[in-house]
């Protein structure tokens, strides 16, 4: 199930009406720094995991 353009333009159109296009920067901006804070927390996992596996040796 692809979704074309049509249907992304009525879901832009319904976001741009509920929230208004004063609050989409805001929101892509709080989005931004959720998916960033999200990016550092798995690559801190990552880095204590290595940290950990190289004591063990």
């Amino acid at each position: 199930m692809k979704i074309g353009m049509n249907e992304l333009v009525v879901i832009l159109l319904i976001v741009v009406i509920l929230f208004g296009p004063t609050q989409i920067p805001k929101l892509t901006k709080m989005f931004g720094k959720s998916i960033k804070g999200f990016k550092e927390g798995i690559g801190s996992e990552e880095e204590n995991d290595n940290n950990k596996d190289n004591t063990n040796e």
